[in-house]
């Protein structure tokens, strides 16, 4: 069979993997169910095109498994007679029916054609088939793979079936590789310059193929296989922008960036991913210490929080503070375990799709060799199209940056260390170094009774510097803390507050 024999030829070891996967999904399928119960949804495109293959290779083998007879050995390379559903819809390319109904006539696909929306044309067709499962093309990172494994039911509120999903831990590379390495005829389209084909009103070429013809200044496009950044492979898709308030949240005390004393400043969130922290098991040494770090640098820390393992749970969060502070720092819940669920939680709050991430699939090779192949390349997705990797030489990994949004690695205090000098030593920083804070610390053991007034007056009369109190215990000192970017104004402000009392009343401690 010649997609198989393709295959064990190639000195491609990763491919060998992912067909080798993915074919054994296929006979499983195949053992499972009668060949009448199996379905094929085939819309045209690069990764079904490749399915298809798949299927004829796993159709091959496993007739060869449980028949031990050849037969008719064309019909054996050619046929994998597959019930194949098609939804034909008017918004589709012409070169995209074209190829799919020449494909069907070559590969005796029994193409069932359905024009209505989905949900319902499907629902119709199990009703009038023995349908009980459908191989799907669908891969990680697919707007529909959330929550998907290779077999999985049906959604909730969806006509019954199992879906099958032999490709779903393949990344852009992979499809490509396994076309050009069988040498398998797909839509014309694709050489085009198009990387990823929806309707004809939301899919243009991708502008990263665009070559310009100087002599005639006419716009041309390399095949899509040439695209070098899998992530990139939806930039010809249309984006809905959806609009955000942006407004600078006020600080009710001090540093609000107001009057004749301004000084800029830039604001942080801290949000940090562990139920070990919400259950008391594990105490959060790194947002203290990240809280500190950015201190040192003139960043006003907004927000600290502590979110569940759970990708909802992290998109609230960062849906939350991305719209509202210069930068996110993201901690806890990055790896291959079920709780690591940072990277989808903020590819969720973004509005992408989780896809792999070939360079930094590289990394983890190097680091854990390969291991992250195959079904675990999970470690190497990350959200499509807002990912930046942050390479420095003290780090195994790059650091991930999702726009404003940095996912740390750190798991303790000194990892942090690093990871922090690496961000600040980094040749275009993505944090940048304002000017520092200057504080100063004042105790008395006057009673909350006596100070509270003189300090809220203080505050208005002082709304660009932070004026904050805490106490260690209830009996000890009150400490008063001054903040600002004005050296200045803080003493001046700490000089206020002195003078409003008896002489020793208070005094300033080193905190």
């Amino acid at each position: 069979m010649e997609i198989d024999r393709a295959i064990k030829e190639s000195s491609d070891r990763r491919l060998q993997t992912k067909y080798n996967n993915a074919v054994y999904v296929i006979q499983r399928t195949f053992a499972l169910y009668e060949f009448e119960q199996v379905a094929f949804s085939f819309n045209g495109g690069k990764d079904s095109t490749v399915l298809l293959h798949l299927l004829r290779a796993g159709y091959y083998l496993h007739k060869e498994k449980t028949d031990n007879s050849h037969g008719n050995q064309l019909d054996c390379m050619l046929n994998c007679p597959i019930r194949t559903i098609y939804f034909e819809s008017p918004c589709a390319f012409p070169d995209i029916n074209l190829f799919t109904y020449e494909t069907a006539a070559v590969y005796d696909l029994h193409l069932e054609i359905i024009r209505s929306d989905f949900k319902s044309g499907l629902g119709t067709l199990l009703t009038e088939k023995p349908i009980k499962a459908i191989f799907l093309g669908t891969r990680i990172g697919d707007p529909n793979a959330v929550g998907q494994e290779q077999f999985s039911p049906s959604s909730t509120g969806w006509p019954p079936f199992m879906r099958v999903n032999p490709i779903l831990d393949w990344s852009y590379r992979d499809v490509w590789a396994f076309i050009l390495t069988c040498k398998v005829k797909y839509c014309s389209l694709y050489d085009q310059g198009y990387t990823s084909i929806g309707s004809i009103h939301d899919t243009v070429p991708n502008a990263l193929l665009s070559v310009a013809e100087s002599s005639t200044m006419k716009e041309n496009f390399k095949p899509a296989y040439m695209l070098s950044d899998g992530r990139q492979e939806r930039a010809g898709r249309a984006k809905k922008i959806s609009s955000k308030s942006e407004s600078t949240p006020v600080l009710s005390n001090g540093l609000n960036n107001i009057g004749p004393h301004k000084n800029s400043f830039l604001t942080a969130s801290i949000i940090a991913v562990g139920d070990e922290i919400l259950f008391g098991t594990a105490e959060d040494q790194i947002g203290a210490t990240l809280c500190k770090k950015l201190q040192t640098i003139g960043w006003q820390v907004a927000h600290v929080a502590v979110v569940r393992n759970d990708v909802d749970s992290v998109a609230e969060e960062v849906e939350r503070r991305k719209s509202k502070d210069d930068m996110v720092f993201l901690f806890g819940g990055l790896g291959p375990l079920h709780s690591d669920v940072s990277a989808a939680g903020v590819a969720k709050a973004f509005g992408v799709r989780l896809a792999p991430d070939e360079e930094f699939e590289e990394y983890l090779r190097h680091l854990i060799g390969d291991h992250c192949t195959g079904d675990r390349n999970e470690m190497a997705l990350l959200p499509e199209g807002i990912t930046e990797l942050l390479h420095h030489e003290m780090l195994p990994v790059p650091l991930i940056k999702c726009r404003n949004v940095i996912i740390l690695a750190a798991t303790n205090v000194s990892e942090l260390e690093t990871e922090w000098e690496c961000l600040l030593q980094l040749p275009s920083p993505p944090i940048v170094r304002m000017a520092p804070f200057k504080s100063k610390h004042l105790h008395t053991m006057l009673s909350d009774i006596e100070t509270a007034q003189v300090i809220s007056k203080l505050c208005i009369d002082f709304p660009d510097i932070y004026i904050g109190c805490h106490r260690k215990s209830r009996a000890g000192p009150l400490i008063i803390n001054f903040v600002g970017k004005d050296n200045t104004r803080v003493e001046l402000a700490a000089q206020n507050l002195c003078e409003r009392f008896p002489a020793g009343a208070v005094r300033e401690v080193k905190l």
